[in-house]
């Protein structure tokens, strides 16, 4: 029988006392708290927009956005006393977290300037139903089922029809909808990625991979690519700290606190509203019109994941 040297068996002891081991269902007050972020979730396309609309570009204005993000995970990092440089076996799978996460955005950021926030909060929002299908390859306990599958269906129909009706749509494009439909792609992605490293790698070094990677590469290609800067508006400053320090910072570190306790999926299936919040938001802070497709495209999105992910008796993984 092989023994572990001193050290070694220090670090697994430190690591499994930092971080929990087991994914359970959701529990009613991690549910209110999930909920309270979707409300949070549900306005960032319409920040994302806003701040568009003041005349920056996306990659700027996503290089501002993580470093005010990373700002404030930094500080938690600092709060909880967490070591921030990764170990060696930690940097392969933080690099691609960075490449990952650094592609995702840029769809969403750019997608997002080409199409309505309407749009871009039914497309980004079906995130949970790509979410449910790489949870039932790669997340124990996490299966689908008949009756999921076809709750699936249901809800990417809710998706062709916000990008059929987005060839007439106005402020919409079909270029926009494509890149925010793949965002939402690797958003779930990404929630799977979190989830299965989250167990070996403190959250805070996974948050600030990502922050640093995004400032880095968007402040780098936006200095070289964008002529357009920053203008300091009180309507941008707002939908700046929405996204940078609400959704960048707070939300990010909330998310991963429910991804590393809690069955994906059921995370996820919080997000059954964040569209619906998204729609209003828009319509109300933007003055978008509400066309068939968002509100046909909203009810089969929200309808069809809510049969894909609100199970009776989930399974928690061991």
């Amino acid at each position: 029988m092989t023994t572990q040297p001193p050290e070694t068996q220090r670090a697994g002891d430190a690591a499994s006392q930092e971080l929990p081991e087991l994914r359970r269902p959701l529990t009613l007050r991690a549910g209110l708290f999930a909920f309270l972020l979707v409300l949070f979730w549900g306005g960032q396309p319409v920040a994302i927009k806003a701040g568009l609309e003041e005349g920056v570009g996306p990659l700027r204005l996503s290089a501002i956005r993580m470093a005010l993000g990373g700002a404030v995970v930094l500080i938690y990092a600092v709060v909880t006393r967490t070591r921030i440089r990764p170990s060696r076996g930690e940097v392969r799978p933080l690099l691609g977290l960075g490449v990952l996460f650094v592609v995702q955005t840029y769809l969403m950021y750019a997608g997002g300037d080409q199409t309505s926030s309407g749009h871009a909060s039914v497309l980004i929002f079906s995130f949970p139903l790509w979410t449910a299908v790489l949870g039932h390859i790669f997340i124990p306990g996490d299966h689908m089922s008949i009756r999921r599958t076809f709750g699936l269906l249901i809800a990417y129909g809710g998706v062709v029809v916000v990008f059929v009706g987005g060839l007439s749509a106005p402020g919409a494009t079909i270029h926009g909808d494509l890149m925010t439909a793949c965002s939402a792609m690797l958003l779930a992605s990404r929630q799977i990625y979190l989830a299965h490293f989250s167990h070996s790698i403190h959250p805070a070094r996974l948050l600030l991979t990502q922050s640093v990677a995004a400032v880095f590469v968007f402040g780098i290609l936006g200095l070289t690519l964008e002529s357009s800067g920053p203008v300091w508006t009180t309507d941008f400053v707002i939908a700046l700290v929405h996204q940078g320090i609400v959704i960048g910072g707070l939300g990010f570190i909330g998310n991963v606190w429910l991804i590393q306790r809690y069955l994906p999926s059921q995370v996820a299936a919080t997000m059954l509203f964040a569209p619906i919040c998204g729609v209003i938001f828009s319509w109300l802070l933007l003055g978008e019109s509400l066309g068939y497709e968002v509100v046909v495209g909203v009810a089969l999105l929200v309808g069809g994941s809510a049969i894909v992910q609100l199970r009776r008796q989930p399974t928690p993984t061991a």
